[in-house]
């Protein structure tokens, strides 16, 4: 029987349920599970000593019948530093609330990144940098990342290096184009093309963030 048993968490799902008596014990198999990831506890077990940063904190204004309303919007990314990354946005009327709600579901939007050295240029058999070359898109901001050899280090905007960090990505060349100002989109897109990165290595690694998990048989 698995100790996670012991931290007081009553998972609710069926991957959950695997992670907590011990089928699954390592973050890739659970992703590779075919099970969506709906608890940020799973997270919590797999990748213990996960590093979140804050990328941005923005007041949002609406006005409703009752007057106007203010809300935070934070942005989040999360990493071990080791080839796992998640990206997410929260709001609430708190700033630290807002920040907890990116944090979790940045968590449940974790994905494991495809690293190695796909530079021409280098012969390391360290995996510091991408495998290949990637794109991301979000609003008008593409943003595109390229495997560079070891000890370039980062050519990116801080927002952009901030998410390659998280994600274990040490040297890579980055091109960036559309309004890149705009740090949600900028940091999105970043996720994005690493996330394309890894879905190009596994098509049918997980399912649609949007789908419901299967009933249990």
């Amino acid at each position: 029987m698995s100790n996670y048993n012991d931290s007081g968490w009553e998972p609710v799902t069926r991957l959950g349920r695997m992670v907590q008596e011990g089928e699954i014990d390592d973050m890739e198999t659970a992703l590779n599970s075919g099970l969506p990831l709906k608890e940020p506890e799973i997270v919590d077990q797999l990748l213990p000593g996960l590093d979140d940063e804050v990328l941005d904190i923005n007041m949002v204004q609406r006005m409703t019948d009752s007057g106007r309303r203010v809300k935070f919007r934070c942005v989040v990314a999360v990493g071990n530093r080791d080839g796992y990354v998640g990206y997410a946005e929260g709001r609430d009327d708190q700033v630290g609330s807002a920040i907890q709600k990116a944090i979790g579901i940045a968590k449940l939007n974790i994905i494991q990144v495809p690293r190695g050295s796909g530079s021409w240029e280098d012969r390391s058999d360290r995996p510091h940098s991408l495998t290949h070359r990637t794109t991301g898109k979000a609003g008008s901001v593409e943003v595109e990342v390229i495997p560079a050899p070891e000890g370039l280090g980062l050519a990116a905007s801080d927002t952009v290096r901030a998410v390659l960090e998280l994600a274990g990505i040490e040297n890579a060349w980055t091109k960036s184009h559309g309004n890149t100002r705009t740090t949600v989109n900028l940091a999105k897109a970043t996720f994005n093309a690493l996330e394309n990165a890894s879905q190009s290595r596994h098509p049918q690694r997980r399912p649609n963030r949007e789908e419901a998990e299967v009933a249990d048989q």
